[in-house]
């Protein structure tokens, strides 16, 4: 099961790599956020950030969300308030240390105080059952598929 959950998450952040390419491409006029994105490799953690968390799984599956994707809640997506749609993140739950990278595809939460509403099969990953307290880094596209390519060669191995 965790094989086809990464294998569908490799799949899904290669098929939207070109549409990310290309969204950039069409928003290089809002240089504040992209800068800021672009140049995290010269300050890998200058942007991390201690958040709350859940997940959003069923009742969504299977619609639109705010970048005009399909929900998917077997993906390795995430609802965010402020973080640039179709981004990357890397998130890490302080308690147990397990770390994922998803891809920013859908705006909220709209519950209380929490900044990101993980998919669910982020949401498992990461151990998270209800609410739970994440450390969020965004990434490049380089970066995560990277990440997601490491990944890919640890789980073969095990």
């Amino acid at each position: 099961m965790n094989k086809m959950i990464l294998a569908i998450s490799v799949l899904f952040i290669c098929s939207y790599l070109s549409t990310a390419q290309a969204s950039e491409h069409r928003s290089s006029h809002k240089p504040a956020k992209h800068v800021a994105a672009k140049n995290h490799k010269s300050k890998p953690h200058s942007n991390k950030h201690q958040t709350t968390t859940s997940w959003y799984g069923v009742k969504f599956h299977g619609k639109k969300t705010a970048s005009g994707q399909t929900f998917d809640m077997y993906a390795m997506t995430a609802a965010h308030k402020s973080l640039p749609l179709l981004s990357y993140v890397k998130v890490t739950n302080p308690k147990n240390h397990r770390s994922i990278v998803v891809r920013i595809t859908d705006r909220g939460t709209f519950h209380g105080k929490r900044e990101m509403d993980l998919s669910y099969a982020a949401a498992q990953k990461l151990g998270i059952q209800g609410l739970g307290s994440v450390e969020v880094t965004p990434i490049s596209s380089n970066e995560a598929l990277s990440s997601i390519s490491n990944s890919s060669k640890t789980n073969k191995r095990v």
